[in-house]
């Protein structure tokens, strides 16, 4: 089982904030903090963003390659 495949078989093809959290071992209040202050994370986040009406998802793949989670 590849990365892509454990990925989207946990989280699906768009994260919550709450997935990512969970995957970054992190809280939502901190990734929230995190995606709105000026940091290396966040603007390799940023473009991995959905809004969905008033929703904000993570396209799962692209945080992957964003965060490098293949080495």
């Amino acid at each position: 089982m590849t990365v892509d495949d454990y990925l989207i078989a946990r989280f699906g093809l768009l994260m919550s904030i709450t997935d990512l959290a969970d995957l970054l071992g992190r809280s939502p209040d901190g990734i929230r903090v995190s995606l709105y202050s000026d940091t290396e994370v966040s603007r390799k986040l940023k473009p991995t963003m959905v809004k969905v009406g008033r929703r904000v998802y993570f396209r799962t793949l692209q945080v992957k390659d964003a965060l490098s989670l293949d080495s």
